[in-house]
């Protein structure tokens, strides 16, 4: 990116070949003509339509987009990769950018916005890559930012387990919860556990933590296990029986199934797919 702040590539495309990767630069990446194409991001994958739009602000989050099924003839991304300080002391930690911060800050794990946003900033992402000034680009970007901040629906990909984010929750309770989690995912945890740390009987727990968070306190214990597993699958080289008593699951065949279900292949595929192709710019 040498002295630039902002890195505009807009290319129409038949294909996509880039492998898996990741780098020190945040980065926006829009594409659109790609039903087909499969985004993956950290442990998430999935299948796009007609328009994706993501941002990712993590160092270490490897992501690509891979042909898949797509037929198109014309697949069109735009990528706008950027460095922007976003420690205590700069201008986003005041009005009127602490909404962009707060965006920012849960893109850590890849964040997907939702077509309503998308079409938001549209015009805008269209025309980018034809500004010449680099000030009046450097505006208009910081302009898709803010809005995008500003809509509903935007969703993270990747696990805060995989992608090593910090777990964060506006009741005290259930982040006492989260953090038990994230120090003993290895272990047996009970629900009766967790109960008496949030101060609780365990079914008033349990409709706590559904209402709360919108997921099952079961699942929630399960995505976390599946997400330190896909990391040392990615990281490390041992074995998936050793990644699955490590990661909290007591039966290996359980293990690969529960994968497969939730990520769409099974242990060994993932970290095939991951080291046939990862490369760190």
């Amino acid at each position: 990116m040498s002295k630039d702040v902002l890195y505009i590539a807009d290319r129409h495309k038949r294909e996509f070949t880039y492998p898996i990767h990741n780098h020190g630069v945040f980065e926006l990446n829009f594409v659109e003509h790609a039903p087909g194409v499969r985004r993956i991001v950290g442990d998430s994958s999935e299948i796009i339509g007609e328009y994706d739009l993501v941002l990712i602000t993590s160092a270490d989050l490897e992501h690509v987009w891979e042909q898949n099924t797509c037929k198109s003839e014309d697949i069109r991304e735009v990528t706008i990769q950027f460095d922007f300080g976003m420690g205590e002391d700069s201008i986003f930690c005041r009005n009127p950018f602490i909404s962009v911060r707060r965006m920012m800050n849960e893109a850590r794990k890849g964040l997907a916005f939702p077509l309503s946003a998308i079409m938001r900033v549209y015009k805008d992402i269209d025309n980018l890559s034809q500004i010449e000034d680099s000030f009046y680009a450097l505006r208009q970007f910081l302009t898709i930012l803010y809005e995008l901040s500003r809509c509903e629906g935007a969703r993270t990909l990747a696990s805060s387990s995989y992608a090593k984010v910090a777990v964060e929750d506006d009741s005290r309770r259930i982040l006492k919860v989260k953090n038990f989690i994230a120090k003993n995912y290895m272990d047996e945890i009970r629900l009766a556990q967790l109960a008496s740390i949030a101060g609780m009987s365990p079914s008033a727990f349990s409709r706590f933590f559904k209402l709360h968070t919108g997921r099952n306190l079961s699942d929630y214990i399960i995505d976390i296990r599946l997400g330190y597993a896909a990391r040392m699958l990615v990281d490390t080289g041992h074995s998936i029986s050793e990644i699955s008593f490590d990661c909290g699951f007591n039966n290996l065949s359980n293990f690969n199934r529960i994968f497969k279900r939730k990520k769409g292949c099974s242990p060994s595929e993932f970290r095939e797919n991951y080291r046939k192709t990862r490369i760190i710019m």
